[in-house]
């Protein structure tokens, strides 16, 4: 019942009027996060246990029929609902880009009408979450990163989701226990300033905690100065109780003051202790944009947590992706549909479309390519490439790899994709980055990467244009 209500009223007249044929709906999205140069797939998994599970239980149905708008005949028809459609999408982990169909649905147009708000909430969400860690955890330069944020998420959901698209994109666990039960993503974490508060003195916290866990002992050092008191205790602490048992210092976590200034002086601390093993672990209100300017500063800062600035992607909140019709079988015919709008950026692409990637010789991303579902690409001859804005910006490429990146997932209604587990999307998505230009991955001004438009679907949309500006004349 998560359903926009309008879907219903939708599909009670549809219904009513006998209109359920079959229909092509497109997920995309039109803009990119913070302006950035690309954006991450992520919630396919979600969709499909959504699907799995898609039905109206007796108590849905008697509530809408407490609404009193909606026909008997159509309470039935929800009563044994189930998706009968096709189903094709990006695979999780992927780059993805704007206008790009991410997500298509085949399927009787009210099927397509009421999943719409369920899919779109469950892209959309993790994808802007995947898009911001990825933009993170590139901005760390291979220290590791830890996903902080659940008290910062807005709801429950929010947490736990958040944390399985970050962890896709690249942390390396979750402070959020219940991840790891769920989705088995590391829960990591140590104590808080709590701990050390309840203790007679900072050291006896310290050396209380080194006790329970000689082999994780990481202190959290800024509660009352991290300079004078902190890391002496910590240093205190190793060199009195963990080293003479066999332990080493693991490390500390700063989570307060000039991160920079701090990390270098206790490296230098640790390093004169004999303690050049032991990590720093920085915290409090990160993002891309902070941990680029430590590391210039070059901060010694070995790992971070990033709390509520990548759980609620805090600098750009919304994802924004749509859901849109694309095409209708009509007395036996696909009929392509297209939205033309007063704004030219809402204007959509007709027909139902295939989406390819083109590689060069070293396996970097040239372009993407919206097709027709029809066309077939041949790798073994030139391909012609154009803006589809700008036709006569163009080039011809040779000796490129290309690859469909609309993967199957239902067919009538049956799942035939093999879902990987949450490790290998996370291993498929790190090897992916590798693809992209630097350029494209800069957080100002970035590369703006291209998405262009087979010859026969430019001239479709193109078609309908005209068609549709005669009717609008008449």
């Amino acid at each position: 019942m998560l359903i926009d209500f309008y879907e219903l009223t939708m599909a009670n007249s549809y219904f009513l009027q006998g209109k359920n044929e079959l229909a092509s709906f497109d997920l995309f999205f039109r803009k990119i996060p913070d302006n950035g140069g690309y954006a991450i797939m992520a919630g396919l998994e979600q969709v499909i246990q959504y699907i799995d599970e898609l039905e109206f239980s007796n108590e849905d149905i008697e509530f809408l029929r407490t609404k009193k708008i909606f026909a008997e005949e159509f309470l039935t028809y929800l009563k044994s609902f189930k998706f009968s459609g096709s189903l094709y999408a990006v695979k999780e982990g992927t780059p993805i880009f704007p206008n790009e169909p991410v997500l298509t649905v085949i399927a009787p147009i009210i099927e397509c009408q009421i999943m719409e708000t369920m899919l779109l909430l469950t892209i959309n969400h993790q994808s802007l979450i995947a898009t911001k860690t990825a933009r993170i955890v590139s901005a760390a330069q291979g220290r590791n990163v830890i996903e902080f944020g659940s008290r910062r998420a807005q709801g429950y959901d929010a947490a736990n989701y958040g944390a399985r698209a970050a962890y896709i994109a690249g942390v390396i666990g979750s402070a959020n226990t219940f991840t790891e039960r769920r989705f088995n993503i590391p829960a990591l974490g140590t104590m808080a300033h709590s701990y050390v508060q309840s203790f007679p003195s900072e050291y006896e916290a310290f050396l209380a905690y080194a006790k329970t866990y000689p082999n994780d002992a990481l202190f959290l050092v800024d509660t009352y100065s991290t300079l004078k008191s902190g890391i002496p205790n910590a240093i205190k602490v190793a060199k009195e109780y963990l080293i003479p048992r066999g332990h080493r210092l693991k490390g500390v976590r700063i989570d307060s003051g000039d991160l920079a200034y701090l990390s270098k002086e206790i490296r230098k601390m640790f390093d004169e202790a004999g303690l050049e093993d032991a990590q720093i672990t920085a915290s409090n209100a990160l993002d891309e944009y902070l941990i680029q300017e430590l590391l210039r500063q070059d901060a010694k800062i070995d790992s971070f947590g990033v709390g509520e600035r990548l759980i609620t992607s805090k600098s750009d909140s919304v994802f924004g992706g749509v859901y849109k019709l694309s095409a209708l079988m009509e007395k036996g015919k696909w009929v392509p549909k297209m939205k033309l709008s007063d704004n030219v950026e809402k204007t959509t692409l007709p027909g139902i479309k295939g989406l390819y990637r083109f590689y060069d010789e070293n396996n970097k991303a040239i372009a993407d390519v919206i097709t027709l579902s029809d066309e077939v690409i041949d790798a073994s001859k030139p391909y012609h490439l154009f803006d589809p804005i700008h036709p006569w910006k163009s080039k011809t490429i040779t000796n490129y790899r290309v690859v469909s990146l609309l993967t199957p997932i239902f067919i009538n209604g049956n799942l035939v994709y093999n879902k990987p587990s949450l490790t290998e999307i996370r291993s498929y998505h790190k090897e992916e980055m590798k693809t992209l230009w630097d350029e494209v991955k800069r957080f100002e001004f970035a590369h703006k990467y291209y998405v262009d438009l087979s010859k026969p679907l430019w001239e479709l949309r193109k078609k309908l244009i005209n068609h549709y500006l005669e009717k609008i004349e008449l």
